[in-house]
């Protein structure tokens, strides 16, 4: 049994992992049929079946659990002198990988991004766009960037893009004409708005902030989805009122498009993080990162 390829060895992690032939392939940047050709092997070689496949599932066997709970601190040994290696290199090598909320992904990443790869040209990086929570080392990534109320409490966090941002709430000038401009939270229950649903299908209450007091309200929805640009677009029309990161509505408050409303009522809050594991050997890409961030928070102080 010792000539089993490790290749083969971590492909059948990953897709037990996720229990998914895609998923796995679309997070190892592979496709699905070597992901299949590779468990195929593996079982031939060791004449056991290790998952149970089915149209709608994959999950693994008795076998291919007892496999995985002893391979996975496995790989992750091989995985860390890899990085050790790694850190003796001029400059760092690899993949990282990021799970971040779209946000981020839109307006906080493109302005950090190229000047991060050209100071390390041996990295690459992929990055998962999504809103939810998830536990980033299960998942596969080497760090995620949330906001700080949902960074877990035992991971290491380190401030990325802007100290502080703003949720804001605006309509067209023309639905404000037609239905006459709010001024106060409680007024939205009357109004015709365009919120916001996760993936998950969890649609959060509006939160406001003066200040002094704090007001959530569920407005009646004239539209609703988790698509952030086909959201702007249905206030560009003068479907409802709208609101979500300033960043987001930026460009169509400086052209007119929207206007801000409820202004007293604007939320401040500290911008995100990006958030990994404590571990002593960091891979060294993630490592290059944090150095990177440091280094730049460094720059601005006076």
């Amino acid at each position: 049994m010792n000539d089993l390829p490790l290749a083969d060895l971590d492909a059948f992690s990953a897709v037990a992992r996720e229990r998914s032939f895609r998923a796995a392939a679309k997070k190892r940047g592979v496709s699905a049929s070597s992901l299949s050709e590779a468990l195929r092997r593996l079982e031939a070689k060791l004449d056991v079946r290790l998952l149970n496949r089915t149209t709608r599932s994959v999950t693994p066997t008795e076998a291919g659990m007892r496999l995985l709970e002893r391979l996975q601190p496995a790989l992750g040994e091989i995985a860390g002198a890899l990085d050790q290696v790694n850190e003796l290199r001029d400059s760092p090598a690899g993949t990282l990988k990021l799970n971040v909320p779209s946000v981020v992904a839109c307006e906080i990443l493109p302005s950090i991004v190229g000047r991060f790869l050209r100071a390390n040209p041996a990295v690459s990086l992929e990055v998962t766009a999504e809103d939810g929570f998830v536990d980033v080392l299960a998942a596969g990534f080497d760090a995620g960037i949330r906001y700080e109320e949902r960074v877990e409490r035992d991971m290491i966090a380190i401030p990325i893009g802007p100290r502080q941002q703003r949720y804001v709430t605006a309509a067209s000038p023309a639905y404000l004409a037609r239905h006459g401009v709010p001024h106060h939270p409680h007024d939205l229950l009357e109004h015709a708005c365009i919120r916001h649903r996760f993936a998950s299908g969890v649609g959060l209450g509006w939160e406001f902030g003066d200040g002094e007091a704090a007001i959530t309200i569920t407005p009646p929805a004239i539209v609703t989805a988790n698509a952030v640009d086909l959201e702007i677009a249905a206030a560009i029309e003068g479907l409802g009122i709208i609101r979500t990161f300033e960043e987001f509505l930026a460009p169509h408050l400086t052209s007119g498009r929207l206007v801000t409303i409820l202004d007293p009522w604007v939320t401040t809050f500290s911008g995100p993080f990006l958030y990994y594991a404590s571990r002593r050997h960091m891979p060294a890409p993630l490592r290059a990162f944090v150095d990177f961030l440091k280094a730049e928070q460094r720059s601005r102080l006076p």
